[in-house]
């Protein structure tokens, strides 16, 4: 019997397009009209003021210099090197409030980017965020492949960002069928 079952990568893509339309808090660096995209107005921006916009809308704004990502937000490879430091120590999945935490730090690299770019930051920078985003994806996956193989509780179920339920689901039913196609 032929199954339709989605690829992964088109249901990652999918939650990081769910990602890019969420809200993140933005800040005004230089004063701007706003403009109208589709009957929308987008603006005016004044500087030094906070605006909370679809992340897909900040991009351009940030830039052009315009806006920039709010302090609150910020994900840069401090930040990262934090979460895969407490990721590292801790072995027990950690919960991660943002269920789209993986995501924002893969969009929020083209910030560290632009900055080693533009020479504002040094290489070293992007480097150390690729690293450290490296050791919290490995590090998360490792936990992940250990509950695949049992049942999973509901609090484990509740500290998976929204991509990593979409991946234990897979793994889990993989390493069900294969571990049974032996046992049987």
């Amino acid at each position: 019997m032929f199954k339709i079952k989605p690829n992964l990568e088109d249901i990652l893509i999918r939650v990081n397009f769910i990602f890019k339309n969420s809200e993140i808090f933005t800040e005004c660096i230089n004063d701007h009209k706003g403009f109208s995209l589709l009957n929308r107005r987008i603006g005016p921006f004044k500087k030094g003021e906070i605006y909370r916009l679809e992340f897909f809308l900040a991009i351009p704004l940030i830039d052009r210099n315009i806006l920039k990502i709010a302090p609150q937000e910020k994900c840069d490879n401090i930040d990262v090197q934090r979460y895969a430091i407490s990721e590292r120590d801790d072995r027990k999945l950690r919960e991660i409030h943002n269920k789209y935490f993986l995501n924002k730090i893969k969009e929020f690299k083209v910030f560290t980017k632009k900055k080693v770019k533009e020479g504002a930051k040094p290489k070293s920078d992007l480097d150390k965020f690729n690293s450290y985003m490296a050791n919290i994806i490995d590090s998360r996956l490792l936990k992940l492949l250990r509950l695949a193989r049992s049942e999973l509780s509901f609090s484990d179920e509740s500290r998976l960002t929204n991509a990593e339920q979409i991946l234990f689901s897979q793994i889990s039913e993989l390493i069900y069928k294969w571990r049974n196609f032996y046992l049987q």
